[in-house]
């Protein structure tokens, strides 16, 4: 399955500062707050969703089409990926705007003080799909993942003009766009993807009810957190799929797009549904180990005794030839 993988691209700066933001907040004159934060560590990570996604899918054989817009910056970046079999071919570089950026300070009461910077996301809006689907010899699936809004529109309309299959992923957008805007995305989606909160922020925004949006979309995919996922259709069917338990609980970053990875990889071996969702749920369990999105490894046979622990040995028998072949 050629799978293109549309969204953010950036790098995280993670530092901690070994102290508490409160006690250096003075209360008669937070209208001049002017504060510098010595920090003693500092972590850089590769991140954003397209990133994190289109290298869940090479980290299990397949080869994804990145398409999103990046800086000048992205060189390192871009080796990584294409190292790890990622097709950066669609990626459109800025060519006066950075990669964007997260910049996060963490105190001792696990307080943040962030900023991020949108920079080159944005470019993405430049990219034609259909010239990126000609270069690689066409589409079977595209993943509509959270970044640029303008970029996200085009896209899905896109998608809708050539016949695309297309995954509405609207994520954290959906708090930014208009009812509008959001139906523009889920319309006619194979997949509609959203968590509990996203779920029912969607239904406010659109004026629409759940029967409404079933209507509109194959399937709609909704993540429970540690109670796991849900997928229903249109015709009534319901699958819902428990998480596996964490042997830690290290970084939640990323987990959302490994869940993702997992059951589109189900969906293109030609699994079921339910099997598919398992799959997706111990890659999500597999990455909430992991300190960052990406750095997560995979191996066969421990993947294997844990799935057939987590679901039953004829659950595990089913998936084991995939990763035998894959990984």
């Amino acid at each position: 399955m050629r799978i293109a993988v549309t969204g953010s691209i950036a790098t995280d700066h993670l530092m901690v500062f070994p102290g508490r933001f409160a006690d250096q907040l003075v209360a008669d004159h937070l209208d001049q707050v002017s504060l510098s934060f010595l920090a003693d560590q500092l972590d850089i990570r590769r991140g954003g969703t397209a990133g994190n996604i289109a290298l869940g899918f090479a980290k299990i054989g397949m080869s994804p089409v990145l398409v999103a817009g990046v800086g000048r910056d992205f060189a390192e970046y871009d080796e990584f990926l294409s190292s790890h079999g990622v097709d950066t071919s669609g990626v459109y570089v800025s060519e006066d705007k950075h990669t964007a950026r997260f910049i996060c300070t963490t105190d001792e009461d696990q307080n943040q003080i962030g900023t991020f910077y949108s920079g080159a996301m944005s470019d993405a809006r430049q990219i034609e799909l259909a010239s990126v689907a000609e270069r690689v010899g066409g589409f079977d699936l595209v993943t509509i993942s959270p970044h640029d809004p303008v970029a996200m529109l085009r896209h899905t309309e896109e998608c809708r003009q050539h016949g695309y299959r297309f995954v509405a992923d609207v994520g954290q957008q959906v708090a930014r766009m208009t009812g509008d805007e959001i139906r523009g995305l889920v319309d006619g989606a194979a997949w509609l993807f959203t968590n509990e909160y996203e779920h029912s922020l969607l239904l406010d925004k659109t004026g629409w009810s759940k029967e409404d949006v079933l209507a509109r979309v194959g399937s709609w995919m909704t993540t429970l957190g540690s109670a796991g996922a849900r997928l229903e259709t249109k015709e009534g069917e319901v699958a819902t799929v428990p998480a596996v338990p964490a042997k830690q609980e290290v970084d939640p970053t990323g987990v959302g797009d490994a869940f993702r990875v997992g059951f589109f990889a189900g969906v293109a071996w030609q699994l079921s549904t339910e099997r598919s969702m398992q799959f997706g749920s111990l890659l999500a369990t597999t990455v909430l180990e992991t300190l960052g999105p990406q750095e997560y490894e995979i191996d066969p046979e421990t993947f294997v005794r844990r799935f057939a622990d987590a679901y039953g040995e004829e659950a595990a028998t089913e998936v084991k030839p995939f990763l035998g072949r894959t990984l």
